[in-house]
């Protein structure tokens, strides 16, 4: 019936009008994905020592690590282009079980990446409200914060998705301004400024990562994308480009245009971007972009929450979880999925932003590795898979190109803490874990489940679920 919840994780009446995404609120739904502006990249520069190694990672990083993402990710979801991304790649190159695995890993990185948003909201607002420091201030401000971003997440992805265009356009212009203020006072030498003995490798290598990925999470949504296997290419290829200005440009004029004696590289913390602001513009363009964080971070925390929700949608529809994940609004919205992905966020918001940035990085890059494996075995499994877009090199290529990334993901993970492994581990073998708990509730047909078959082509279909009835 129209305006009411699926009953079963069905389709509603409405399902074949919803908006579908078209290029640009993709392209923004992307950015926001991976980046949302350069705030949170303030840690490179005090982790790395001064401006130099800061600058030189966003030159160099998307090269090695980003760019090889996004043309992974816009040749497997145009080859499968249905809600659920990853999960449906992995197991269509390894099987249901690694399938699981993959989107459990990637769904509690994902939550995990959404509880920073409003932590780094709260940290810029601190910065002139020093009172939500305190938990009896802050505690309240994080649920009600959480809560009203749901509830615009449950009103539609296309709602979701032109709110990121707006966001995107407010957000970076605050940096435009204070890059036009800050080039009479450039000096370049300053970019070349590096303290050996204040390198903190393991923020820093954290940070960049954190910064420059999650571009396959948009893959999660590709059912409710226009044409996808045209639209995802396009779309990679501008979300590159815009990520890559969005961090350089600020950086760039906020490190070149400050000296030693207004600015250390110690003071480049999360937020510091508001105080480089002031000391460039004024106060005006310091409340400027206090307004720009705290809107891109709602841009951030919709992106993430939407395409969780939707990869969580997809795992029901491919019968890893139950029918009622991929239950749907009247707006189109997996309302299940969504709270579910919400209560994850309030759970983990508690921890402090470098803690909650190690253990998610270290759960992608295990996610990560487990894709590009699928990448390739998918080259050698399924050669005749239709790829409307296909990265042009052959297998031997492809494994030759996956080898810098991958290599970047190990060393990231080599850098982890012992309580990063322990954490870790413990997820890991909790998804080890839930997957025969799962099958076992199926069996016994205790709750309703999808069932998914694959047909020659590679592609998972959906056949609609029955009530099971004891």
């Amino acid at each position: 019936m129209g305006g009411e919840e699926d009953e079963g994780g069905g389709e509603s009446s409405h399902g074949k009008d919803r908006p579908k995404l078209g290029l640009l609120p993709l392209i923004a739904l992307i950015f926001y994905d991976v980046s949302g502006g350069p705030f949170g990249v303030e840690d490179s520069v005090g982790a790395g020592g001064g401006p130099l190694l800061a600058i030189l990672g966003f030159l160099l990083f998307p090269l090695v690590w980003s760019i090889p993402e996004a043309l992974i990710t816009a040749e497997l979801a145009t080859a499968f282009p249905e809600n659920g991304g990853y999960v449906v790649w992995v197991s269509s190159a390894f099987g249901p079980f690694w399938g699981f695995q993959e989107g459990f890993w990637k769904w509690f990185s994902g939550a995990m990446d959404n509880a920073l948003y409003p932590i780094l909201f709260l940290d810029y607002l601190q910065r002139s409200i020093p009172a939500l420091h305190l938990p009896h201030y802050r505690v309240p401000a994080l649920l009600t914060l959480t809560g009203a971003l749901t509830f615009l997440n449950y009103r539609g992805l296309h709602v979701v998705g032109f709110s990121a265009v707006a966001l995107a356009a407010f957000s970076l212009c605050p940096f435009v301004a204070m890059a036009a203020l800050a080039v009479p006072k450039l000096d370049p030498r300053r970019w070349l400024k590096l303290e050996r003995g204040k390198i903190r490798w393991r923020v820093y290598f954290n940070s960049m990562f954190w910064n420059l990925n999650y571009w396959d999470k948009a893959s999660t949504v590709a059912g409710e994308v226009e044409d996808p296997s045209r639209t995802f290419p396009k779309a990679m290829y501008g979300a590159v480009a815009l990520v890559m200005a969005s961090y350089l440009v600020p950086l760039m004029a906020g490190t070149g245009a400050l000296d030693s004696s207004s600015s250390s590289s110690e003071d480049w913390t999360d937020g510091y971007f508001a105080q480089a602001g002031f000391l460039i513009g004024g106060s005006w363009l310091k409340w400027w972009i206090q307004a720009a964080a705290g809107l891109s971070n709602m841009g951030l925390f919709e992106a993430e929450m939407s395409t969780d929700a939707f990869q969580l949608l997809g795992m029901s529809e491919l019968g890893m979880l139950p029918a009622i994940f991929s239950s749907r609004s009247k707006y189109g919205t997996p309302t299940v999925s969504i709270l579910c992905s919400a209560t994850g966020v309030v759970i983990l918001s508690w921890m402090s932003f470098q803690q909650i940035l190690e253990f998610l990085n270290f759960l992608y890059a295990v996610g990560m590795l487990l894709e590009i494996a699928a990448f390739i075995r998918l080259r050698i499994k399924k050669p005749d898979l239709h790829r409307p877009y296909r990265v042009p090199l052959d297998t031997v290529g492809v494994s030759v190109f996956c080898m810098l990334p991958t290599g970047l993901l190990v060393l990231v993970m080599a850098l982890a803490s012992s309580r990063t492994f322990v954490v870790s581990g413990c997820v890991i073998l909790i998804g080890f874990l839930l997957y025969p708990g799962i099958g076992y509730v199926k069996r016994k047909k205790w709750v309703a489940f999808h069932a998914a078959a694959m047909s020659s082509d590679g592609q998972y279909h959906t056949i609609p679920v029955d009530s099971f009835q004891d």
